[in-house]
């Protein structure tokens, strides 16, 4: 049973990680988190990611990407690129093979504790036209993951076909709605909680929290 089993969680501090982080906590026996530091543009993110694994007591490891800024260019690793969603495109946050390396790496890692499953936050519903979040993707990674190091993980994808909306009832369900409202950072201006409410990442999230609060009859703001 996965339950007696260990699990690694990719995980930045923000709404969809938590709430990943979260679900792995209830899901496995064990469970350890890892961040990427690839040059973001804030700190913040980081801070984030280990003040929320500290406080849930999850062995946190950050791992030095910051090669991944210099290959790929993007708005979120450059202060001169301007944060923008462009039609028949990906928008300009994409980073080109961030999952591809991310979910790499937490393998890696998985091996050196014996975990055999990896815990990602990406979602093809709210995909934001980024291609390294569809599952296609994701089940193509996980036979290559197995073959190169002959090694059976699991790569569990607990958001891949829910909403925003949805998302926020998971983590509820979890028992973890203010927790993840409160201290998570998805803001793409490094804002904790309910962020700047301009960026699209910002938007998003509270488009979704405003559907789940009215469907549930609670408080949109």
């Amino acid at each position: 049973m996965i339950k007696n089993e260990k699990a690694v969680v990719v995980f930045s501090g923000g709404q969809d990680s938590t709430t990943c982080l979260f679900w792995a906590k209830k899901t496995f026996k064990e469970v350890v988190a890892v961040t990427f530091h690839y040059g973001q543009r804030h700190e913040a993110e980081i801070d984030a990611a280990k003040d929320i694994a500290a406080e849930l007591n999850v062995p946190h490891h950050i791992l030095d990407m910051g090669l991944l800024g210099q290959l790929a260019p993007n708005a979120l690793t450059r202060n001169d690129i301007a944060i923008e969603e462009r039609e028949g495109q990906p928008p300009t946050t994409f980073v080109e093979g961030r999952n591809l390396l991310f979910l790499s790496f937490a393998a890696i890692l998985g091996k050196q504790y014996d975990a055999r499953h990896i815990v990602t936050g990406v979602c093809e519903t709210d995909f934001s036209g980024y291609p390294d979040c569809r599952d296609s993707f994701v089940k193509s990674l996980n036979v290559t993951l197995n073959l190169s190091m002959d090694y059976e993980f699991v790569i569990h994808t607990p958001l891949m076909w829910l909403d925003k909306k949805e998302t926020w009832a998971l983590a509820d369900d979890l028992g973890a709605f203010d927790y993840v409202r409160e201290h998570t950072l998805t803001c793409y201006n490094g804002i904790k909680g309910a962020g700047c409410g301009e960026c699209p990442a910002c938007k998003l999230r509270q488009n979704g929290l405003d559907q789940y609060l009215a469907e549930k009859g609670g408080d949109v703001r």
